[in-house]
């Protein structure tokens, strides 16, 4: 294949992952992952969040394609810090970050993947797409027991069905995800116990510990067809180590969403925010919160710590590698804050408190 061939699929291929096809999808038609009542987030075809406007155009993407300025990432950046082997249990609050927006929590002596993906590339492809640039910052055979996953939504960078089937297998946990995402998780492996929930809506694990699935300014897309099809989510675990607030993707918005998590959870002790894939802002904004906005909502959320991920793994947009963290130290420093309370993690980095 010619190199400029290679450019268009590789191309396409990142706009895929991160769900950037699904303008072609029919305005009349099924949805093939959930049917059910609708509601003041779901016309009955497509979810969707109120007064938030997340679809961008065809020719948005073709525009952003046509003449992006990426910046350069290498080959290769490893991370400081040598790959975790975790405790088989932690009765404390342990993070640590596995890559991009993949976190093994342990909290109250279960163990909880978010969003795990261990694939060498975030792409509904094998061949083409974001190619990691750093090993996963715990090797799968040194993953603990594992007793939950947690889905935020279905972009590949999130989603990675041969994944979770791997970890489904070795561990059979309980994976909690948004409405329809089961239905593209039992594709990987129909023996999967997934169970799915609604916004404003928990799961207990027992023992004084509850995920609670709450909004997010995102959507989601995993084919040309399916656009806002399945849910998304952010998550809030609620243990007695405290409120852990954690989110994959999402833009911004008014700041709303996270004065409510605020107002309704109280201060989290750690909240965990991306900082990265936010370039060009024209098009991300939407989507993708940048290293201030992330520092925006920490302050929103009177978070005792934050966490920042979705960045240095996979590039999916213009961003150089470091940006993130340079920016993200700019924006500490213009609000006052102290820059070990919000820290850019890097794969196989633990955090503990």
């Amino acid at each position: 294949m010619k190199r400029r061939s290679l450019l268009t699929v590789a191309s396409a291929a990142t706009v895929m992952t991160l769900g950037g096809v699904g303008y072609a999808a029919h305005r009349r038609g099924k949805n093939p992952y959930y049917r059910g009542p609708k509601s003041g987030h779901f016309d009955g075809l497509r979810f969707f969040l109120p007064d938030q406007a997340t679809d961008t155009s065809l020719p948005d993407v073709l525009r952003w394609q046509a003449k992006r300025q990426r910046e350069p990432w290498p080959k290769s950046y490893p991370s400081p810090f040598p790959a975790d082997r975790p405790p088989e249990r932690s009765g404390s609050l342990r993070v640590v970050l596995i890559g991009h927006a993949s976190y093994l929590v342990q909290v109250a002596g279960r163990n909880i993947l978010i969003d795990p993906v261990f694939a060498k590339r975030a792409s509904p492809v094998r061949f083409a797409g974001p190619k990691r640039v750093n090993p996963p910052g715990i090797a799968f055979g040194d993953l603990p027991p594992i007793d939950a996953v947690l889905i935020t939504h279905n972009h590949y960078d999130h989603l990675d069905g041969p994944s979770l089937a791997r970890i489904w297998q070795a561990h059979q946990p309980l994976i909690v995800a948004p409405f329809g995402n089961d239905t593209i998780l039992r594709n990987y492996d129909d023996t999967m116990h997934v169970e799915t929930r609604d916004w404003d809506e928990s799961v207990d694990l027992g023992d004084g510990l509850a995920v609670h699935l709450v909004p997010a300014n995102h959507w989601s897309a995993r084919g040309v067809k399916d656009r806002r099809m399945a849910l998304w989510c952010a998550f809030v675990i609620t243990s007695a180590q405290g409120v852990h607030y954690h989110v994959g993707d999402t833009g911004f918005g008014d700041g709303g969403l996270f004065r409510d998590i605020r107002a309704r959870f109280g201060a989290p002790r750690l909240a965990t925010l991306p900082i990265g894939a936010y370039e060009p802002r024209w098009f991300m904004q939407a989507q993708h919160v940048n290293p201030a906005e992330a520092v925006e909502a920490f302050a929103l959320l009177g978070a005792a710590q934050a966490l920042g991920h979705h960045w240095g793994t996979f590039q999916l947009t213009d961003e150089g590698i470091e940006q993130p963290v340079e920016a993200l130290a700019a924006a500490l420093d213009a609000q006052g804050i102290a820059p070990e309370r919000f820290l850019a993690l890097r794969p196989g980095q633990v955090w503990a408190g």
